[in-house]
């Protein structure tokens, strides 16, 4: 069956729009702005904070924008469509077990990204996600599996030794679906491009998923295409290749 054509290409940053020193390359931003000048939306899909990744959006004349791996979903003119909070009790449990397993963490507010700290007044804040960051596959799979027995939680990555904790049902495909109907085209319509498990939902879900080169395994056997990695362009040769032509 043949492909319909992209109208919304949406990219993850780290490990794919960004190489390792967090710069978009200038074969990325021409790809990007070539879309853009052909009428194709383009937006960041991003496992970050709006404080991390505006500067970015910002740079690079994007309209639509997602962050926090679908917490929030951004309009045209920077104004907030969505946003899906953690409840404070599950932002306990997550500290508790953060404790019990001794791991290193961040956590996400509507002001702040909090890393290895927690405030005093902490349910006067309205939470967003939750991050752990280990060493050993044997603290992940402890984790996971009390996660899973709780449930209630969408788990993900953005590192084979960190795990994310939103909300069940917040990921980046069901935020781009919702900037689908605002554009009002499909997600046959869309092109997804991301390396790690919370970019696997907007990969298995859009009309053409690709992964990075630089990809975790999982990402690279579900997509459509697998491209070159973020230090080569990676983001650029989809473009140009399901896009451009």
């Amino acid at each position: 069956m043949e492909r319909k054509e992209i109208r919304l290409i949406a990219l993850d940053m780290d490990g794919t729009l960004l190489n390792s020193e967090h710069v978009v390359s200038p074969a990325n931003q021409q790809a990007i702005e070539a879309a853009k000048e052909k009428g194709v939306h383009v937006m960041l899909s991003t496992g970050r904070s709006l404080l991390t990744s505006q500067e970015y959006r910002e740079a690079l004349k994007l309209d639509y924008h997602i962050t926090v791996n679908g917490s929030e979903i951004w309009g045209p003119t920077g104004e907030i469509l969505e946003r899906q909070n953690v409840p404070f009790s599950d932002i306990e449990l997550l500290y508790q077990l953060m404790e019990k397993h001794q791991t290193q963490y961040w956590a996400v507010t509507e002001e702040k990204v909090w890393r290895n700290e927690f405030p005093v007044d902490a349910d006067r804040h309205n939470w967003l996600k939750f991050g752990f960051q280990f060493e050993t596959e044997d603290v992940r799979d402890a984790l996971l599996k009390a996660l899973e027995e709780h449930g209630g939680f969408e788990i993900s990555n953005s590192h084979p030794f960190n795990l994310e904790v939103n909300t069940l049902g917040i990921n980046k495909a069901n935020a781009i679906k919702k900037v689908c109907e605002k554009l009002s085209i499909t997600m046959e319509e869309v092109l997804a491009c991301g390396d790690s498990i919370n970019d696997l939902a907007m990969i298995r879900e859009a009309g053409v998923g690709v992964a990075m080169g630089n990809a975790q395994p999982i990402i690279k056997e579900e997509a459509d295409w697998v491209t070159s990695s973020h230090n080569e362009d990676g983001v650029a040769k989809a473009i140009e290749k399901f896009v451009l032509k």
